[in-house]
């Protein structure tokens, strides 16, 4: 924080997100190169394959997080609609010409660069969402306006869950957590609620394999094959005792849990720093939905704080499904760990967020007497 002299405007930038967000994306890093290392080796020769390449990312993604940062970030407000025709074409795309990874088609191939719309989808929704609900902040409180603008971002959700279910129930939860937030009336959300949950029952029945994990989550023993991910990962966790076996120690990532530096990244955290390290890990995510609150609280207008308030349930939704997963609590969905699990575009445009973030905290202007 900058404070000028006494009685005067302070101009205030939030280093505390700026510190947790290095520091998360610094762990991530070690904890990559111990969990991947072994698989690198075994596929490609290169035990750094995945830390080079997630070194990549992070520097793309955090040059475009100081860009977006030392942009006001009222132009978004404007930009608002185009962005999100511009995700809502590239994610209706991927369904003629998109290009298959590990069985799921989700990424779009242009040149030798290949990216996930859905993850430009995340934030264009809350970007778009932002600005149409700063310009309805007492008509929000009618349920048919509630409607009209739910209305309006579900044929990109409709279109993302085509091929990404778990990337679709994101977005829509990060709609309903902003709309939450800018509405006076929850009434509103317990209908909307068990519409959400009907829709959702629909779309798991409607595919047989959505079916086969329900199952498999419910009786992970009766479903050794369906359920193998899950079953390796708890083994993982269950082993890590307190303090875990130490950083580089595990032994469920030596080919036991599947692709364990993406959505599995955290068993592999309790194997090697044990319930003390996953607990840290946990607490840094809870300091940095604290900072989203505060920026939210003080951002200059409304529009900066429904965007923080957009990142902030998008954080808090993954984390909380990343988790959920790995314990069995919820079925597998293929969420990964924001900041800490291998991903590309997830990485790039997660770093975006946080740009749009702190550019909301260099707004906040301060009117207070401090002592010279």
């Amino acid at each position: 924080m900058n404070r000028q002299a006494k009685g005067k405007t302070i101009k205030y930038f939030d280093y505390t997100l700026l510190f947790l967000i290095i520091f998360l994306v610094g762990f991530g890093l070690v904890m990559l190169y111990s969990v991947s290392a072994y698989e690198a080796q075994s596929e490609f020769g290169d035990a750094t394959y995945y830390l080079r390449h997630q070194a990549r990312n992070i520097a793309i993604g955090l040059v475009l997080m100081f860009l977006l940062s030392r942009i006001p970030y009222q132009w978004w407000k404007k930009a608002g609609p185009p962005v999100y025709l511009i995700a809502f074409v590239l994610c209706a795309a991927v369904i003629f010409v998109g290009s298959d990874a590990n069985g799921s088609t989700r990424w779009l191939q242009v040149g030798p660069i290949s990216f996930q719309p859905s993850e430009i989808a995340k934030i264009a929704v809350i970007i778009y969402l932002a600005a149409v609900l700063s310009k309805m902040p007492k008509q929000i409180r009618n349920f048919r306006t509630v409607v009209k603008v739910l209305i309006r971002v579900v044929p990109i959700i409709a279109v993302i869950a085509y091929s990404d279910l778990s990337t679709a129930i994101i977005i829509a939860g990060i709609c309903i957590l902003m709309l939450f937030v800018a509405s006076p009336k929850y009434s509103h959300f317990f209908v909307l609620a068990v519409l959400v949950v009907a829709a959702a029952a629909v779309f798991i029945l409607t595919q047989s394999y959505r079916s086969d994990r329900i199952l498999a989550w419910l009786h992970p023993e009766d479903y050794p094959d369906d359920a193998y991910q899950t079953l390796q990962g708890l083994y993982a966790i269950g082993s890590g005792g307190l303090f875990g076996k130490g950083l580089g120690a595990s032994i469920q990532k030596l080919g036991y849990v599947p692709e364990a530096q993406n959505d599995f990244i955290f068993t592999i955290i309790c194997e090697e720093l044990g319930l003390f390290g996953a607990i840290c890990v946990i607490l840094l995510f809870v300091l940095m939905i604290w900072r989203f609150m505060v920026i939210s609280n003080n951002a200059s207008d409304l529009f900066g704080a429904l965007v923080v308030v957009g990142v902030m349930s998008h954080i808090s939704l993954q984390v909380i499904l990343n988790l959920a997963v790995v314990t069995n609590t919820i079925p597998n969905t293929g969420v990964i760990l924001p900041f800490i699990s291998y991903g590309g575009s997830s990485m790039i445009f997660l770093l975006a967020e946080m740009g749009l973030v702190l550019s909301v905290s260099r707004g906040i202007r301060l009117d207070e007497d401090y002592p010279e």
